[in-house]
């Protein structure tokens, strides 16, 4: 490793999780001590999904490195199949720029890629956004896995940096920082409604709703299809609402949701926009606008509580993450989602969500992920070790005693 300058790789694959790392990525790119390496993958790179690449350097980072790995198809075998092109070809780039730490965030397939490839090159990582349950997705198996592999942890709160140091991980390297999306919130640009409505070409009105619906890639009791259809079956009962959606993720089932809100908002373009990308800055500011964001995605439960207005949470896609109380889940069933939209746009659930504390912290998390990685030392963060959790112990000297 540099002594001078500390070269950090960070990896992004969504239009999301890009938001949620340019607030670190600013930080590094601007501070002499830092080296910021930009490597884009995944969904960036795929013009069905916005082509979100260029959002990167429109914001003025170097992108270093283009991993293409996503395949056309849109099953479960084509994600395990695009994993494995993910782990050849970041393993080439991270071979090429010779970083000093990986820097990753979150839990979906193309990290766990990621994460490997680094292992593998002797690579330190560090992770953000580790210890969230959500039992819905594959996503919960990757995060852990990806807490395993990692060796500097920055999590959104105390109870997710509580699930880490059980995991076996060292506790001076879990730092509780927050969540960087309210970093954005905070801090970041927002647009006016003038400005917004003239970029996006639509309208907004008195209602207005933002919607996201990924696949549910544990459910099996009914099909990607299926849901949709209920959710838009109860959106459909809102005819004064603009609808605005943002397309699904690249995991299996996404291309029929894709399909479905293509043609349903086409029905109606006057009042229903889809948008393969807003963008982190557009999405942001629609998210400021509306009247309730509706959806199975996590930016429902993390960061639309920071604007004081309701989340229509469906199915069991987040269950298990930490929520505010301005978040309501319902079954995906037609009557049981209009039931929580109506509550979320009730005069007494707005009033009680305008004065609602994001349990996802302050706003500040990226200086403080940017200082502790001031601090660390790269070189002695490889050999991992295990901190037994205090019960794991009493449980081995207890086999101990019986084996003598």
């Amino acid at each position: 490793m540099s002594e001078a300058v500390k070269r950090i790789a960070v990896v992004t694959g969504t239009r999301a999780e890009y938001g949620l790392l340019s607030p670190v990525m600013r930080l590094l790119d601007a501070d002499p001590g830092f080296e910021l390496i930009t490597i884009a993958t995944c969904m960036h790179l795929a013009p069905q999904f916005g082509l979100t690449v260029d959002e990167i350097e429109r914001d003025g980072f170097t992108v270093h490195e283009r991993v293409d790995m996503l395949l056309a198809a849109d099953t479960e075998l084509a994600m395990a199949k695009s994993m494995g092109l993910g782990v050849i070809g970041i393993a080439d780039a991270l071979a090429r720029q010779k970083p000093d730490l990986v820097m990753i965030l979150g839990d979906r397939f193309e990290m766990i890629g990621v994460a490997a490839s680094a292992t593998l090159l002797g690579l330190p990582i560090a992770h953000l956004e580790g210890g969230h349950v959500t039992m819905g997705a594959i996503d919960d198996a990757i995060r852990h896995a990806i807490t395993k592999l990692a060796h500097l942890h920055f999590t959104a709160t105390q109870t997710y940096a509580a699930r880490i140091r059980q995991m076996g991980e060292k506790p001076q390297n879990v730092f509780c920082v927050g969540a960087t999306g309210l970093d954005n919130i905070l801090h970041g640009p927002r647009m006016s409604r003038e400005d917004l409505e003239a970029s996006l070409g639509f309208a907004f009105g008195e209602t207005n709703f933002l919607i996201t619906f990924h696949p549910a890639t544990l459910e099996r009791g009914m099909s990607d299809a299926a849901q949709v259809a209920q959710m838009l079956a109860a959106l459909e009962a809102f005819p004064q609402a603009k609808l605005i959606f943002t397309m699904p993720n690249a995991d299996a089932g996404g291309r029929a949701i894709l399909e479905q809100l293509q043609r349903f908002a086409g029905a109606d373009p006057a009042n229903r926009l889809a948008v393969p990308s807003l963008g982190w800055v557009r999405y942001l500011s629609t998210m400021s606008l509306v009247d309730a964001v509706i959806g199975n995605s996590s930016s429902g439960l993390i960061e639309a509580p920071s604007f004081g207005i309701g989340t229509v949470n469906i199915g069991t896609r987040q269950a298990g993450r930490i929520r505010a109380q301005t978040v309501l889940d319902c079954p995906v069933e037609q009557a049981a989602i209009e039931a929580a939209i109506r509550t979320a746009l009730s005069p007494e659930f707005r009033a009680m969500a305008a004065k609602a504390v994001s349990p996802f912290g302050d706003g500040k998390a990226a200086p403080r992920i940017v200082e502790a990685l001031r601090r660390a030392d790269f070189s002695g963060l490889l050999v991992k070790g295990f901190v037994d959790h205090p019960a794991a112990a009493d449980a081995g000297q207890n086999e101990g005693a019986r084996d003598a």
